[in-house]
């Protein structure tokens, strides 16, 4: 080794190189593919979606049908190309969480998602409550199941769980009451007849929505407008909310 100083001189610079490089190697090989361990209430739609897959695919990968029933604490493997999608899917709060998660949504209770704006520019469900008591003579309330603020009168982007979603009653959101009874209400608070939702309201309703399709068993197709569904016209959540593009990142990737 003494007849060859230029061999240590490269031993030194190659050892911490290689051991940087086999470091990035393996945390790009462990990356490729995710372990999933199945928790209550989950599906295979849910899973996937959460990870931007098909079900399909999900299922193909671990050997299942597309309509196994999953068990909790069995490990699922996520398919390579879910890990660079992860974080495109905004994640919802523990308490909202926790609240879907609680309810007792009976199999085939709900059948349609609903997305409403309120129309004005600022709201929270206390004056909404008291609007729809008093003027709507509404006798539980506010209408929607969940609110969505805007920053004004609620944090952009919050959340609300409401009296509707906790009690599973029948929504008030709807001209129709068939469809009230089978149908969730989200508004979001703001007249995008006006202006659009904010990007904290859009990342929202995404995970909010991604939540209850999985919670109520759900496809994409069950989630609607106000314009869409009701059965008087209306231009309800207004022609600046991005309909086209928002259903669309719904559905997951084929």
């Amino acid at each position: 080794m003494a007849q060859f100083p230029h061999y240590r001189r490269c031993a030194r610079w190659f050892s911490p190189w290689c051991a940087a490089w086999l470091v990035v190697w393996a945390l790009t090989t462990q990356g490729a593919e995710q372990r999933y361990v199945v928790q209550r209430n989950d599906t295979l739609y849910g899973i996937a979606r959460r990870n931007g897959i098909s079900a399909t695919e999900l299922a193909e990968r671990n050997g299942l049908r597309g309509n196994a029933r999953l068990l909790v604490g069995q490990q699922l493997v996520i398919p390579s190309r879910a890990a660079s999608k992860v974080a495109s899917h905004p994640a919802l709060d523990k308490s909202t969480r926790k609240a879907i998660a609680a309810a007792r949504a009976a199999p085939g209770r709900w059948r349609y998602i609903v997305i409403h704006h309120s129309g004005v520019e600022d709201g929270t469900i206390k004056s909404m409550d008291r609007y729809h008591r008093e003027q709507r003579h509404m006798e539980h309330g506010l209408a929607y199941h969940f609110v969505i603020g805007n920053g004004n009168g609620m944090r952009d982007g919050q959340i609300s769980v409401c009296q509707r979603w906790r009690k599973q009653l029948d929504g008030g959101h709807l001209r129709s009451q068939a469809q009230n009874r089978i149908s969730l209400g989200i508004c979001l608070v703001g007249n995008f007849d006006r202006h659009k939702p904010t990007t904290k309201q859009l990342q929202s309703l995404t995970a909010l929505v991604g939540a209850l399709l999985q919670k109520c068993q759900l496809s994409p197709s069950a989630v609607k407008t106000h314009q869409q569904i009701n059965t008087v016209t209306t231009r309800c959540p207004g022609a600046l909310f991005p309909t086209r593009a928002f259903l669309q990142k719904l559905k997951p990737e084929e």
